[in-house]
């Protein structure tokens, strides 16, 4: 039988493989494809495919020692039509890593130069012994490199079951289909390397859009206080680190504002930063929040989404109200903070992402670890730099330069002129303790830019400085541990809270949101006190004392 005539024909079949190449997307799918139609051929025994690839993932190589590059050959593709050498079909055996000019297949990759024995000889035999130990019939092979110009993509190595000298063409078209898969392959990645662009910027386009409407200052961080100087000696210190931070500080403080200030100073200020506001998001979504989901993982899944954390990918993931994650997330949480490691809901597929974290809490977490309702080791990952923004009151000093940024700010907004600030209306605002601190020193300002158009520049303050000044005896603070005080358990504080949002919400008549809502009585923002609401399970019949409703709330 002549083997050059009755074998051509299975060679020119190959030009269906260029074709198929051709259709094909996936940098993954290509040497699958290529593996599986040569080993199609008669004369051809296994098949085998490696692509260079980062040696970073190699720990456990017991070929590690041999490595001299950061780069290695990992095998993707491994085909063979005989049945009794099903191991061969797998790409996790002895060969699985190859350091770049370590045996015949390596020193193809190092050189460029294509391989090919005919005929293996006793010393060729030793150096495929694991083949020939197995199947004996293999007699030579061909190993070309995947080459594209100067760059070397892989290896392709075919096992023949004849003297490769009885084929003719076979170098050329080995040869040639080499070169066709390294362009394939180098296309499907360039396609999947544009459309991971493409996807991560429709979704930090999607979060960023959003985030605009919660961006509160645009002058960052503002005062001269030494409170404000040694948080900003923090700022310095901790910024061009990967350290995680955990801001802490009363709601209006501007823990934000500190969170994009580390991030503008750090080595990712060109990546984005995302925010999340841990209270706001209902229960049931918070891994589809954090992680995405599939299409069809849930109900109302219509589309694939990705996550907060693939949108901040190389950037900076800002986690406002972090006690408010329930105990089921933060163990999820906690591995991608340790691994670096996730999966959407409904995908098995294992995703990597590379995120620094910011954390803010109004909370003490230690208390809440106490209480069984945030994980230790969480709040160790989280709390390697701790930053304490302070209240208003305690920098007091600041307020005049607060209060004039602000002034500028608003009436340029709002196509106002400036109005003046004399003394007198520094020592109110002085005077006063600012419960709701600079975010609402902000908010009072800007409601005195409106008032003012009408006459006389003054602010509308909640409770009179002249009425903290002549009271005879000052409230009791219950939180003093300083006095002897009636200590009260987690269930009575969580009561205490309830009842007085309740009152909160009755004195605004259900309002949350504006200035004159409960949000701004209580000192919190208005989504902290919605998400508080439906926890607590306060109902309306609680609130008011007759079926008329308020038309910005809904407590059901």
């Amino acid at each position: 039988m002549e083997i050059s005539q009755n074998y051509e024909p299975e060679f020119d079949s190959l030009q269906d493989l260029m074709l198929h190449m051709g259709r094909k997307c996936s940098a993954e799918e290509i040497p699958h494809l290529v593996a599986k139609t040569f080993a199609a051929r008669p004369h051809v025994g296994l098949v085998r495919i490696w692509t260079v690839q980062p040696g970073k993932d190699c720990n456990a190589c017991h070929r590690k020692h041999l490595c001299r590059e950061t780069s290695c050959l990992h095998m993707v593709a491994s085909v063979t039509k005989h049945k009794e050498n099903t191991a061969w079909n797998c790409t996790t055996g002895a060969d699985s890593r190859i350091p770049i000019g370590f045996s015949e297949i390596g020193s193809v990759a190092l050189t460029g130069v294509g391989i090919r024995i005919h005929n293996f000889d006793e010393n060729q035999k030793k150096l495929f012994q694991d083949i020939q130990d197995t199947t004996p019939e293999i007699v030579g092979v061909g190993i070309q490199p995947l080459a594209l110009k100067n760059d070397i993509l892989g290896i392709i190595a075919v096992y023949a079951l004849i003297d490769l000298k009885r084929v003719r063409r076979g170098d050329r078209w080995l040869g040639n289909v080499a070169g066709f898969v390294a362009f394939a392959l180098s296309n499907a990645r360039a396609f999947e390397e544009i459309e991971s662009l493409r996807a991560q910027l429709e979704l930090e386009n999607e979060y960023l859009r959003n985030e605009i409407h919660h961006i509160q200052s645009p002058g960052g961080i503002i005062g001269k206080s030494p409170p404000v100087i040694s948080m900003l000696d923090q700022i310095a210190q901790v910024a061009p680190t990967e350290a995680s931070v955990l801001i802490l500080g009363e709601s209006g403080t501007g823990k934000e504002l500190v969170a994009r200030e580390i991030h503008k100073r750090s080595l990712r200020k060109k990546k984005p930063m995302i925010s999340v506001n841990c209270a706001s998001i209902p229960g049931e979504l918070y891994e589809s929040e954090f992680f995405g989901h599939k299409k069809g993982a849930f109900t109302g899944a219509i589309s694939d989404r990705g996550g907060r954390f693939q949108a901040a990918d190389g950037g900076t993931l800002f986690l406002d109200e972090v006690g408010e994650i329930p105990l089921l997330i933060q163990g999820k949480l906690l591995r991608v903070l340790q691994e670096g490691m996730y999966e959407r809901i409904g995908e098995e597929k294992t995703r990597k992402v590379d995120v620094r974290i910011i954390a803010a809490t109004n909370r003490n977490i230690e208390q809440e670890i106490a209480a069984g309702n945030f994980r230790q080791d969480l709040y160790y990952r989280l709390n390697v730099f701790p930053i304490e923004v302070v209240p208003l009151r305690k920098r007091k000093k600041d307020i005049p330069i607060l209060a004039r940024h602000f002034l500028k700010s608003v009436s340029k907004k709002m196509n106002h002129a400036v109005p003046q600030l004399t003394d007198s209306n520094i020592r109110e605002l002085m005077d006063y303790e600012w419960p709701g601190n600079v975010r609402e020193l902000q908010n009072i300002i800007e409601r005195a830019v409106i008032t003012s158009r009408s006459g006389r520049f003054f602010f509308h303050l909640p409770v009179a400085s002249t009425q903290i000044e002549t009271s005879k005896e000052p409230a009791e603070n219950p939180w003093d541990t300083t006095k002897e005080t009636v200590i009260f358990t987690e269930q009575q504080i969580r009561a205490k809270t309830r009842k007085n949002m309740i009152a909160a919400l009755k004195k605004c008549k259900g309002t949350i949101y504006g200035d004159h809502g409960a949000a701004m009585l209580l000192g919190i923002s208005p989504t902290t006190l919605s998400s508080r609401i439906s926890r607590m399970k306060i109902t309306k019949q609680e609130i008011f004392n007759e079926k008329k409703i308020s038309a910005d709330i809904d407590l059901e």
